[in-house]
């Protein structure tokens, strides 16, 4: 089914779309089942770097993030379909800036008025701007750190464990609860994001790039880029000296 605008009407949510206009720190958005965009509060369109909602509505996620980011929307959209909703979940997030960050999420399916699902909608805010989600991310904030700080060093689970007193399957629950990932995959996404980043920054050889963000062997480094961002990582730096 698809939505139009006027359908927000229908589904008694206007009232609500208003009110997030209102709210300095949130961005808002609500989609159909295609995952398009139907609507988009000033502060997420701003978020997009677009000015007005027309260069927003019917667009994806696909259109303005990464694709290993646009992924994991889309992979929440289905979840929201099957029953399983997300609320106040941490995740890294893509800035105005093009830089990572960490955002609280929550979700909802949207329903008409005769109870049949539509789309979804959602609020994230930065956490930093949020008490609740700053007390969660205070539970993982020191392996976080850890991870964020030493990515290009060799990192183990038991030595993430100790920095927190935790066993290291207590580690993994707490990751998995608040962050709905291993530690083992942080690590690997802080440095796959860091390897795009001196990409992008420097010209410096790929092997040497996989070196410096922790990454041993070169063949492992390549594939596992391809498979987070979608291109090879010489591919990518040609779009990038091309543009």
């Amino acid at each position: 089914m698809e939505i139009k605008q006027n359908d927000i009407k229908e589904c008694h949510i206007d009232a609500l779309v208003e009110a997030f206009e209102l709210v300095p720190d949130v961005l808002f958005w609500i989609k159909d089942l295609e995952g398009q965009w139907v609507y988009a509060n000033t502060l997420f369109i701003e978020h997009l770097g677009c000015s007005s909602l027309s260069q927003v509505y019917g667009k994806t996620d696909f259109d303005f993030f990464p694709p290993h980011l646009a992924k994991q929307y889309v992979y929440d959209d289905q979840k929201l379909l099957n029953g399983e909703l997300i609320t106040a979940r941490l995740e890294m997030n893509m800035t105005r800036d093009g830089e990572l960050a960490w955002f609280s999420t929550s979700k909802r399916p949207l329903l008409a008025s005769d109870g049949s699902v539509v789309g979804n909608y959602g609020i994230t805010r930065h956490f930093q701007k949020s008490s609740q989600a700053l007390s969660v991310f205070e539970s993982v904030r020191v392996p976080v750190e850890y991870i964020r700080q030493n990515y290009h060093k060799h990192i183990t689970l038991k030595e993430l464990a100790e920095l927190t007193h935790l066993s290291v399957s207590a580690l993994e629950r707490r990751f998995k609860k608040h962050l709905s990932k291993t530690p083992s995959r942080l690590i690997n996404e802080v440095r796959l994001e860091n390897a795009r980043r001196l990409l992008m920054e420097t010209n410096l050889p790929v092997s040497d790039i996989a070196y410096q963000t922790g990454f041993s062997d070169h063949s492992y480094f390549t594939k596992q880029f391809k498979q987070f961002f979608g291109m090879h990582p010489s591919k990518m730096r040609g779009q990038i000296k091309q543009n």
